[in-house]
């Protein structure tokens, strides 16, 4: 019998330790969160600042208010608002809200004196659509390597990038727009006082990600703001240096004005009035760019990134053999020299010759030159000026890929080859993430495994160290160092000397003629 007693006893003790375990108090109260089968502990839908609804709508993030008693954090919050723009896109929260300012944290069972590297990860969807509850970001894979990883939602669209002068008038910084890099300001903030609670450390922070994710990362690295939050840097197929990437306070404001005409709202107050559901259907034809503010952003991004003022850190960065192929230049054409060379005349005018000698299309490769030319105006250049410019104004390493793994057959059609001219913008998340398993759309087959692996330790170990080199992995040379290659990341990843960098250098006298 007093066995019995003593066995109930440490089985109530066992509970209780697992619940105690799942509860974590941060700066405004107490956390109670879930457990994945694989013992990695998960707080979903955490708010990291006050619902930027009413007053708040198209203001600076606030600080998150204290609750009472434990809040359950087992749920992915909302969406933020967006429209349906790309099927690729899936999201394990409940509809979209305008309240959407809650963060996401991944983290190994806890034991005593932990202090884990951390990865924060921004989603990507061009600032108008996307989800830190995407599959593809899932954070229980890295965290399984020792790594807490938080993703974060941020505002979107109208929501997240209007700017307008009277939006300026009434900010103390006298600024507008760039709310949604704000969010993840503030969010960095959130991480920089409560990560410890989860296990992670403070300053071994490296923010992460892909498209927008990572213009967001390049911005950050630049703003003054963020100094000092976070002491590494990953950017996947993105950059803050393409046409437009970013305009003028001026400009922003233009637009912002010119939008609130258009929909016939004269003052921020009936701005601000205007439903959720309906500022998003009408501005579904406005676009609303970041802004060189004065404040987030003080200069425009290539002029920090060239005297050298962004953060001085590690930085691991690079993009897809194909982010698009030939058919965004061509369309339904037939690939013919031709049609490509209407397209250089029509796209770059009195150019277009000089655009044909360093994109050389001859009948028997026109798919590729257009795949390559598409994928440089897509991602390829603007990642590649961003770490140009980092590699020569930085005393940190600098670490460039080339993804090339080409996704497989779709589980509907697994005996169908697809035709691919390369790797697809975005499809380098799950594998750099650990996450083949949870797309469904593609057959998998152990090749895949084996790139993601490798991959996902590459990205492991440099935010545990700032350098992804490690045990049983080819090794990936600096570019500042004296063998400047690019590790070519596939079934056998190897480093390579740059192959492109005259495509990329030409299209640099045309983004940025002075």
């Amino acid at each position: 019998m007093k066995k019995v007693f003593l066995f109930i006893i440490s089985i109530i003790s066992l509970t209780a330790y697992a619940q105690n375990d799942l509860r974590v108090k941060v700066a405004n109260g107490l956390l109670e969160g879930a457990r994945e089968a694989s013992g990695i502990r998960t707080f979903k839908g955490v708010p990291y600042a006050q619902p930027p609804v009413n007053e708040l709508r198209w203001k600076e993030p606030q600080p998150a208010k204290n609750w009472a008693g434990i809040r359950k954090a087992d749920q992915f919050s909302a969406q933020p608002m967006q429209r349906y723009m790309w099927d690729d896109m899936f999201f394990r929260g409940e509809g979209k809200s305008e309240d959407c300012l809650y963060l996401n944290v991944w983290t190994p069972p806890k034991t005593a004196g932990e202090k884990l590297p951390v990865l924060v990860y921004f989603h990507g969807g061009g600032f108008v659509a996307g989800d830190g509850s995407e599959p593809r970001y899932d954070g229980e894979s890295m965290a399984k390597l020792g790594i807490v990883v938080v993703t974060v939602n941020y505002r979107l669209g109208v929501f997240g990038f209007l700017a307008h002068p009277a939006l300026t008038k009434e900010s103390v910084h006298r600024s507008s727009g760039n709310y949604g890099l704000m969010d993840q300001h503030a969010a960095l903030i959130w991480v920089n006082k409560n990560i410890g609670v989860f296990g992670g450390d403070p300053s071994r922070v490296t923010i992460g990600g892909e498209s927008a994710g990572a213009t967001s990362v390049c911005l950050q690295m630049a703003s003054p703001l963020s100094k000092g939050l976070f002491a590494r840097a990953i950017g996947e197929s993105g950059g803050a240096f393409g046409p437009s990437s970013t305009v003028a306070l001026a400009q922003g404001e233009k637009n912002g004005a010119d939008f609130a005409s258009s929909i016939s709202a004269t003052t921020l107050a009936e701005l601000r009035q205007i439903p959720a559901e309906k500022l998003l259907e009408l501005s579904a034809n406005a676009r609303f760019p970041c802004v060189v503010d004065g404040y987030f952003l003080p200069e425009s991004p290539v002029k920090i990134y060239s005297s050298g003022k962004q953060m001085d850190i590690p930085l691991l960065a690079g993009w897809n053999s194909a982010e698009t192929d030939y058919h965004a230049i061509l369309g339904n054409q037939p690939p013919t020299v031709d049609a490509f060379k209407a397209f250089l005349q029509k796209e770059y005018g009195v150019k277009a010759d000089e655009v044909s000698h360093v994109y050389n299309a001859v009948d028997s490769n026109v798919k590729q030159v257009a795949t390559d030319l598409a994928s440089d105006r897509m991602s390829g250049y603007r990642t590649w000026k961003w770490i140009d410019l980092y590699s020569k104004t930085n005393g940190h390493p600098v670490y460039r890929f080339f993804f090339a793994r080409k996704r497989p057959a779709t589980t509907k059609e697994p005996d169908r080859v697809p035709e691919s001219m390369g790797a697809a913008h975005a499809s380098e998340i799950e594998y750099a993430l650990g996450n083949l398993a949870t797309n469904k759309t593609y057959a998998w087959t152990p090749d895949d495994y084996k790139v993601s692996s490798a991959m996902q330790l590459y990205f492991a170990n440099f935010i545990k160290t700032g350098d992804p080199n490690g045990e049983g992995l080819a090794t990936w040379y600096g570019l500042q160092s004296s063998i400047p290659k690019v590790m070519t990341i596939d079934v056998e990843s190897k480093s390579y000397p740059e192959k492109g960098l005259r495509r990329y250098q030409f299209l640099d006298t045309v983004y940025f003629p002075d």
